[in-house]
């Protein structure tokens, strides 16, 4: 009850700071873009996005994904510049995406792309265009492997926020803040440990992010001189403010900058209810239920037959209810399963009857199962997903596996140890309530820094000195060359020296 009073009211206190700090009538004006054509990506963005004309100020955003206009919220649809990628093949998915270094190598790629298809748009060439210098406080927008977000940022004269909807970006970080993660104790975004514990992970960190580092900026300079485009030639806008979507439960301590804001889990909202037909399943099993999806992204009826059968045969076998996220119709369907092309998740997850999570590891479904403290049985697939499912396992709360690799024993092995263990429902409950003791919510967050930096023109000095600094000086290489000239003097003058003294003392003794 205390620490209720207490959240309470410093929520009181920071409406009314925003209150005294923002007056009336003086709401921000907000322009934003959405850079990548990815589901996950738009629920992070749209959130922070709510944030902002929740607390009175005024977004335009530029989507691919368009919800419809609302109170002090316009925007542009931008569908038709990018080719939405939905419902993908797993298999095509793992082959195309799941080395790390095969999918660096994608990175530059399908940075320009993107940057091509957000400058492609003709209402925002107008704008710009128009040079609308006077029409918004601040851009916010996801950044891309390239940077081509300074462009827009640059003509518009516009201090920037950065919007990024999965844990840091580790080689475009020092881009972004100057500074470079040590990858003797962070984990490239890529990799599939969230932390590097042995000499072999540590290797190949360190491998991947010097790979990953000079292949972006190889091909950024490649592109450069073959083949540049206008925001190839802009100059860098630093961000003033980098909202991510990490927390300290999914994400292992590191050293951040003050700019970086972690504000994980801002996509979830209260929960509303569930259908009918689905309510009745779920509480008409005495055992509970487990929920199987790869969320919005992932085609789970492409799976090879072999695989989809080794699920169907252990689930078949469990004393508990599936509720399987499923596109059409399946054959030889379980009796205890219920397929739908589209489950609540969010209020699935919160329900007490919910025993288990089978997940890809999605950062969006894994908040909500950290959130509901709930169990997770994870299946990644690319991208940060092998990292996201790592913390929960390191967190004691989830079972990692190779989705190639399923078997039916496998998996119901797996399954029987998280539900039947209690230590993994107690540690689930855990990192819940750590993930829920916060000082403000992530929405809180973001309207008092986005207005914080309004307020301070920008905020500059939030921003590290390291953007200053040239490579080889950030690495002190210059002054490890200046060292090691010295010491290679003062060691040559010394034996110059010495075969001097030598000298002498051998002219000496044949004088004598």
């Amino acid at each position: 009850m205390k620490r209720q009073t207490v959240q309470v009211s410093l929520s009181l206190c920071l409406c009314w700071l925003s209150v005294v700090l923002i007056p009336a009538g003086e709401a921000a004006r907000i322009l934003a873009v959405e850079t990548i054509a990815g589901k996950s990506h738009w629920y992070f963005m749209s959130s922070v996005l709510r944030s902002l004309t929740d607390a009175g100020h005024t977004v335009t955003v530029f989507t691919p994904f368009p919800d419809g206009d609302r109170a002090n919220y316009t925007e542009v649809d931008t569908s038709r510049d990018f080719p939405l990628k939905l419902d993908l093949d797993v298999m095509h998915t793992i082959q195309a995406y799941r080395d790390p270094f095969k999918l660096t190598n994608l990175v530059s790629v399908l940075a320009r792309f993107f940057c091509d298809a957000v400058y492609g748009n003709r209402k925002l060439t107008d704008l710009i265009a128009s040079g609308a210098r006077d029409q918004y406080d601040l851009l916010l927008i996801e950044p891309l492997g390239f940077d081509c977000v300074s462009y827009l940022a640059d003509v518009l004269s516009l201090p920037v926020i950065y919007s990024i909807p999965s844990p840091m970006i580790t080689f475009t970080e020092r881009l972004f803040t100057g500074h470079l993660t040590n990858p003797a104790c962070v984990s490239h975004l890529l990799a599939n440990h969230a932390v590097p514990g042995t000499f072999v992970q540590r290797f190949t960190n360190t491998a991947l992010l010097t790979y990953s580092m000079a292949k972006t900026k190889y091909d950024q300079l490649v592109t450069l001189f073959t083949d540049p485009r206008p925001y190839d030639l802009a100059p860098t806008v630093n961000p003033s403010i980098i909202f991510q979507n990490s927390h300290y439960v999914t994400e292992s301590p590191r050293p951040i900058t003050p700019n970086v804001i972690y504000v994980g889990g801002i996509h979830l909202k209260p929960a509303t209810t569930i259908p009918k037909d689905i309510l009745d399943f779920i509480e008409g099993s005495p055992q509970g239920v487990i929920f199987f999806t790869f969320g919005s992204t992932i085609k789970v009826s492409s799976l090879p037959e072999h695989i989809e059968q080794s699920f169907k045969e252990a689930l078949a076998n469990v004393p508990q209810r599936v509720l399987w996220k499923y596109e059409g119709e399946m054959k030889d369907k379980p009796k205890n399963v219920m397929t739908r092309k589209w489950f609540p998740q969010r209020e699935i997850l919160l329900h007490p009857k919910v025993k288990l999570f089978i997940s890809h590891g999605g950062m969006s479904g894994v908040y909500e199962a950290v959130d509901g403290g709930v169990p997770v049985l994870g299946f990644p697939v690319f991208y940060d997903q092998p990292r996201n499912i790592e913390n929960l396992v390191l967190n004691g709360m989830a079972i990692s596996m190779d989705l190639l690799s399923t078997t039916k024993e496998k998996l119901s092995n797996a399954i029987s140890e998280l539900i039947n263990d209690e230590k993994y429902a107690k540690n689930a409950k855990i990192a819940s309530n750590r993930f829920k003791d916060r000082p403000m919510t992530p929405q809180q967050s973001v309207v008092y820094w986005t207005e914080y930096v309004i307020r301070h023109k920008g905020a500059p000095h939030l921003k590290s000195h390291a953007l200053n600094l040239t490579w080889y000086q950030y690495f002190l290489l210059d002054i490890m060359a200046v060292a090691f000239i010295f010491v290679f003097l003062v060691t040559f003058v010394l034996f110059k020296i010495f075969k001097c003294i030598k000298s002498f003392k051998n002219d000496k003794v044949k004088t004598q």
